[in-house]
């Protein structure tokens, strides 16, 4: 019995110093400063889903940067769209943009000023925005971007 008493506190003593020299040996690690993070939302998945079911020939981007879709001349003038990004591209087969989908959630309540500035911008450069508040039917998509 003895001996089993022994065995126990020195098991309780290793498992301790193991873990005081692991909490250590972390403070002393570098500290993670970038975390991965869903590319698009749920709300956003199921609108993908949808647009590649209504669009099965098409190709279906998300989350495309406006410097990608749209340039100027001047540095101050990209500077307004710099870090703006859409919520979906469709391009046909040749590549060519079909439309630029927009999927207001309830986030942009109080931005519809900075979305109008948005889908001007973007059809001044010549493309058809089509914004929604909610995911359409797939016939609805498809009458809407033909």
């Amino acid at each position: 019995m003895f001996a089993s008493n022994q065995f126990i506190f020195v098991l309780i003593g290793c498992i301790s110093t193991a873990l005081l020299l692991i909490s250590c040996i972390r403070s002393f690690l570098p500290k993670r400063q970038f975390f991965p993070r869903p590319v698009i939302t749920a709300f956003e998945s199921q609108m993908f889903l949808r647009l590649k079911h209504a669009f099965p020939h098409y190709h279906v981007l998300a989350q495309v940067a406006f410097s990608a879709l749209i340039t100027s001349e001047h540095y101050n003038i990209r500077s307004k769209f710099n870090r703006k990004v859409t919520d979906f591209v469709i391009l046909d087969q040749e590549m060519r943009v079909i439309a630029v989908i927009e999927l207001d959630d309830p986030s942009h309540i109080g931005k519809e000023l900075e979305d109008q500035k948005r889908d001007r911008m973007l059809k001044e450069a010549g493309y058809r925005v089509q914004r929604y508040t909610k995911i359409p039917s797939i016939k609805q998509l498809q009458m809407d971007i033909r």
